[in-house]
């Protein structure tokens, strides 16, 4: 097969990423769903309704605007515009959406932590996603830099590169099932599950950003990187309970 993957179906080309994206939603949607049926969820329907809405505006507004701070000097062309509006990126829509849950819990008054319900799917939903950046090559700007190393790999322009969405899928997988044995078997608290995702992953992304040819960059930092240290930030008290607990044992 080659990279980029760009099938053709009676006669018209397939954008894979986009299919792959839109599906990823469906499937991600739908395995919430399942996974909160044959469970006890104590937020009523109503609050977790306005709980997805603040998450899907959040993600919205932080994809967009992570996906612009990646090249914050674009010129601002009408081509470009279009090319801007379209720009998202995964980091912020995660980000954005859990700070659109907690504004919209604020709202409603809800105090019960209502992360771990969306783990999974999320992880679910990620990992179709990539599959089709993977598939998309440099056609997406999720492609790594050169390298020499056995790792690297043709994705569309003849030059061998880190197939930095191949790593994360890898990753995904693993992520995927460490967290269903710590759910399982450790004595958590209702949320910590989420929490322990988001910086499991955000702390994946920040080392594997070092790999990808990012061209806007804060004291060596690209625009993901930042966001990956403020999600450390957010998150430092758990993590220090984290740590300190294990100390304990």
């Amino acid at each position: 097969m080659q990279i980029p993957f760009e099938p053709t179906v009676f006669g018209y080309p397939i954008n894979i990423h986009l299919v792959l994206e839109y599906l990823a939603f469906f499937i991600a949607f739908r395995y919430y769903v399942f996974l909160r049926r044959n469970s006890t969820d104590t937020i009523n329907t109503n609050n977790r309704l306005s709980i997805i809405l603040g998450a899907a505006l959040g993600a919205l507004i932080g994809s967009r605007l992570v996906g612009f701070l990646e090249n914050p000097f674009i010129d601002f062309s009408q081509e470009n515009i279009i090319q801007v509006l379209n720009t998202k990126t995964i980091m912020g829509g995660l980000f954005g959406g859990l700070l659109g849950v907690e504004l919209a819990k604020k709202i409603i008054g809800e105090k019960t932590s209502s992360g771990d319900l969306f783990t999974f799917p999320i992880l679910l939903g990620i990992f179709i996603g990539r599959v089709g950046c993977f598939f998309s090559g440099i056609n997406e700007f999720t492609y790594g830099k050169e390298t020499t190393s056995f790792l690297g790999m043709y994705l569309g322009d003849g030059i061998l590169r880190h197939a930095t969405s191949l790593y994360e899928l890898v990753f995904l997988v693993f992520l995927f099932f460490l967290l269903k044995q710590i759910k399982n078997k450790a004595v958590l608290k209702n949320g910590e599950v989420f929490k322990i995702f988001m910086l499991s992953y955000f702390g994946f992304r920040f080392f594997i950003e070092f790999l990808k040819p990012n061209v806007f960059y804060v004291f060596g930092f690209s625009s993901i990187q930042i966001l990956c240290v403020i999600c450390w930030l957010y998150y430092s008290k758990f993590l220090t309970s984290l740590i300190l607990s294990k100390k304990a044992r």
